[in-house]
């Protein structure tokens, strides 16, 4: 058995979480020696008792793994693990990427440029207007829109990119499983973004919804993004948190201002107090990337490509100051003589197309 069918089967465990797993990968470099692991071991990892027992015990069980591996493959829902080539590059690299994703429609859209638009559940006109038109430009623009799938301004975005002329670049997010639809409401947003655009969710079939789940989800929606958007948000919303992350993973922030009377605009002037961009128009978030769009329009993307990758002269020039060894920002701007700007975007792109890695600290290594 190799290790994407044990950690699916690690993920599909009642009561085995993410910082579980994480101590058997840390521990075991091939997962096919928890086969013969006793108790002791496990319990030498901090591994509560009872949850060691059902680790040994599912783990060889193979009608377990064999009807968990069914009940997605009827459904049409996609597994991808952190063992996957294909698994996201930009969510590999946030604190605590999902071990196992399921997955529902377009699947290559985890490969094209993301952008995360959320906001709070009640907006104004103004909000779901801004909402809908600024996500329907981005995907005309070749970026793909992520948002929760939740009321409000999530809905707004995910309808306004299915409504682009090349309709379907949208990605929900959901805070539940995907055999279940929330809020209810979205049945038919739901269905529309499985045959149009992606589903995605880190939960097993079957796992209650809980409102604590919902807050987990923000960290992928951040995680998969160049960038989030802002559209409107109370001083205490939700949408701030998403934020914040993405600040966390030195991803960019936007905000659209909204009248300083509205408390649905509280949350987002706060943030471009702090430091956020300021959106009026889409042009102002398509300017940081739109060297990106135009090098590597997303329809040219293939990662599973056997050819070589075909760089930019900027891409090819910046690529030579970075090693195999950690360089930082700062070290990068003096040797290479580039703007920051266009530095930013360079960067960006040889981490699409999976050249470079970012890693903590805002250092870089060739991959």
């Amino acid at each position: 058995m190799d290790n994407r069918t044990i950690l699916f089967a690690l993920h599909e465990m009642p009561g085995i979480g993410w910082r579980t797993i994480q101590k058997l990968v840390s521990r075991y470099s091939s997962l096919s020696q928890l086969f013969n692991v006793s108790l002791q071991q496990l319990a030498a990892l901090e591994i509560k008792p009872d949850k060691a027992e059902r680790i040994i015990s599912l783990l060889n069980d193979n009608d377990f793994i064999e009807q968990r591996r069914d009940s997605y493959h009827s459904r049409g829902i996609v597994l991808m693990s952190r063992y996957d080539n294909d698994y996201p590059e930009w969510l590999s690299q946030i604190a605590q990427p999902p071990w196992i994703l399921y997955l529902k429609g377009n699947v290559s859209l985890l490969q094209r440029p993301c952008i995360a638009m959320v906001g709070t559940r009640t907006p104004t006109a103004y909000g779901k207007k801004v909402a809908y038109q600024f996500a329907q430009q981005l995907a005309d623009a070749g970026m793909t829109v992520v948002s929760g799938l939740a009321r409000g301004i999530d809905s707004e975005a995910h309808r306004g990119a299915l409504r682009a002329e090349h309709g379907g670049s949208t990605i929900g997010v959901l805070g539940c499983a995907l055999d279940t639809v929330y809020p209810p409401e979205n049945a038919s947003l739901y269905t529309q973004l499985a045959e149009h655009g992606l589903l995605v969710s880190e939960f097993p079939l079957g796992t209650p919804v809980h409102p604590g789940l919902f807050p987990q989800r923000n960290r992928i929606i951040a995680g998969l993004s160049l960038g989030t958007i802002v559209v409107e948000a109370a001083d205490r919303s939700g949408s701030l948190i998403t934020a914040d992350q993405a600040l966390e993973y030195s991803r960019d922030v936007f905000a659209v201002p909204g009248p300083i009377t509205s408390p649905k605009s509280a949350g987002t002037l706060s943030l471009i107090k702090q430091g956020a961009k300021t959106v009026t128009c889409i042009e102002d978030v398509l300017e940081e990337y739109s060297s990106l769009l135009t090098l590597h329009p997303v329809t040219a993307v293939n990662v599973h490509s056997n050819n070589p990758v075909q760089l930019s002269e900027q891409e090819t020039e910046l690529l030579q100051y970075i090693s195999w060894e950690p360089i930082t920002l700062d070290q990068l701007l003096t040797r290479s003589g580039f703007a920051f700007g266009q530095m930013h975007t360079v960067l960006l792109s040889l981490t699409m197309l999976k050249q470079i890695q970012q890693l903590p600290g805002s250092t870089f290594v060739r991959l």
